[in-house]
C-alpha cells in the first residue's frame, strides 16, 4: 500500500464538547492489481484522527471504492496502520 495524496479538514465542534483536535482525513492510496484491495476506480481511505490530552491516535478509518463512495469490508494490517498513522501525523495542523 502506497499512500499517494490526500485531503484534510480540521473538524470544529462548535458547542466546545470535545477535547482536542479532529483531523478528517481522505488518503489515496495505490493498490496492485493482484491486491484484493484493488479496484480500477481507485481506493480511499477515510480516517477520523484525534490529537487530544491522551496523545495522538486513529479513532476510526474505513477504506472505500473512490468514484461510487462504497465502503469496502476490509481492515488493515497492522504495519499499514503504523503507516497511515506517521502519514496522519505528519500533515496536521498542530
Amino acid at each position: 500500500m502506497n499512500i499517494s495524496g490526500h485531503t484534510v479538514e480540521k473538524l470544529v465542534d462548535p458547542f466546545g464538547l470535545l477535547s482536542g483536535d479532529r483531523y478528517e482525513f481522505f488518503l489515496e492510496i495505490n493498490v496492485e492489481e493482484d491486491d484484493e484491495l484493488f479496484s480500477e476506480k481507485g481506493v480511499g481511505i477515510k480516517v477520523l484522527f484525534i490529537v487530544d490530552e491522551k496523545g495522538p491516535r486513529i479513532s476510526h478509518y474505513h477504506l472505500y471504492e473512490r468514484g461510487t463512495e462504497k465502503v469496502l469490508d476490509f481492515a488493515l494490517e497492522e504495519d499499514e496502520e503504523l503507516t497511515v498513522f506517521n502519514y496522519c501525523m505528519e500533515y496536521i495542523d498542530s
